[in-house]
């Protein structure tokens, strides 16, 4: 089975609302051994920013709940992903032609 079916999905929420959302993309991560699935809903902040959510999941399909990022280490790996990306779309955006390096290369070091 697809769990990402044309990269939607649906949730339904606590209070018993199904919401589509949009998958941005997914990535495994070496460091912390798991998949994770960063996705929207189309909603957008304070600030009038798109918000983006972060979720594991199992990609072989066997487990279709999405399961929360649960430490900060995880959190890191996904926020650095997501500022390397976002570096690399304003600087295209701008004409420069940004640094060549894999979005997804997001060695931590060891704090």
């Amino acid at each position: 089975m697809e769990m990402f079916k044309d990269n939607k999905f649906t949730i339904l929420r606590e209070d018993g609302v199904s919401v589509t959302c949009d998958v941005l993309f997914t990535f495994d991560s070496e460091e912390t051994g798991k998949s994770y699935v960063v996705y929207t809903d189309g909603t957008r902040d304070e600030g009038g920013n798109v918000q983006v959510f972060a979720s594991v999941y199992d990609p072989t399909g066997e487990n279709l709940k999405l399961m929360p990022v649960e430490t900060e280490r995880e959190w890191t790996v996904i926020e650095t992903i997501l500022r390397n990306l976002q570096n690399q779309i304003q600087a295209k955006a701008m004409g420069v032609e940004p640094d060549v390096f894999d979005p997804f290369d997001t060695i931590i070091e060891e704090e």
